[in-house]
């Protein structure tokens, strides 16, 4: 049985030809790298939140992938937006509401999660932390986000004893494009690899639970499918015990 794995999706507007509409999308390289670790991948477009939404998704899968986009909306975790921050709009706080939802529920039943980028920011608000809003009024300089969609390459190092450690070993070269970061940790949430200026770059929550979520885009280097073969392989054993149940 082949999992099936959910991917969170942008929404917002977008050009295509001669359409210039709303839209909801991801970029391919995150399902490919879902599909070369041997899962299915299913896009999950934001929509409002009632009781039943979240649920009813989450029943169609075996596993959660929290992609990167906009910054998340600093009202939900308890501060004003810095000048810097991407402006709030009624779709990326849609966005916003439905993933802490995904995420929430996810966690309750059990099924593994991975936040990419923006994905860990989401894990870590959703559980109660916070985040640093820009990264050069705390570091004083731009080298994690570089500008004109440049990726930096960062050195990361695990923290020993973690899951991320036991799947990438004491150190890896990261993909990085993020002005933002965590800064206070979310309920059940510890620290798993920070790179060399101290910023968090990897969480995770302790347990038999795969809930795991980088700052970096693991999806940039599909030569590496460690962290996509990780998610598929737990979504796997996720998959099994629902059909046992």
């Amino acid at each position: 049985m082949r999992p099936v794995v959910g991917l969170t999706t942008y929404l917002q507007q977008a050009q295509t030809g001669v359409w210039d509409v709303r839209a909801s999308f991801l970029p391919a390289i995150y399902f490919e790298g879902v599909n070369l670790a041997g899962g299915v991948a299913v896009l999950l477009p934001p929509q409002p939140v009632d009781t039943d939404v979240a649920e009813c998704v989450l029943d169609g899968i075996d596993g959660l992938v929290v992609t990167g986009g906009r910054d998340v909306d600093p009202a939900t975790y308890g501060q004003v937006r810095h000048a810097t921050t991407d402006e709030p709009v009624q779709d990326s706080r849609m966005r916003d509401a439905f993933e802490f939802e995904l995420v929430r529920k996810a966690l309750q039943r059990g099924m593994p999660v991975l936040g990419i980028c923006r994905g860990a920011q989401v894990l870590n608000v959703a559980l109660g932390g916070t985040l640093h809003q820009h990264l050069p009024d705390v570091l004083g300089h731009t080298r994690h986000q570089q500008g004109n969609a440049m990726f930096s390459t960062s050195s990361v190092r695990t923290v020993p004893g973690t899951r991320l450690a036991a799947l990438i070993g004491e150190s890896s070269d990261a993909q990085c494009y993020h002005h933002q970061a965590i800064d206070t940790l979310g309920k059940g949430l510890i620290v798993s690899a920070r790179d060399s200026d101290g910023v968090v770059e990897a969480v995770e929550m302790p347990g038999d639970d795969f809930v795991l979520a980088v700052q970096w885009h693991p999806e940039e280097r599909l030569d590496d499918l460690r962290l996509f073969a990780a998610v598929v392989e737990a979504a796997g054993w996720y998959a099994t015990g629902k059909v046992r149940a």
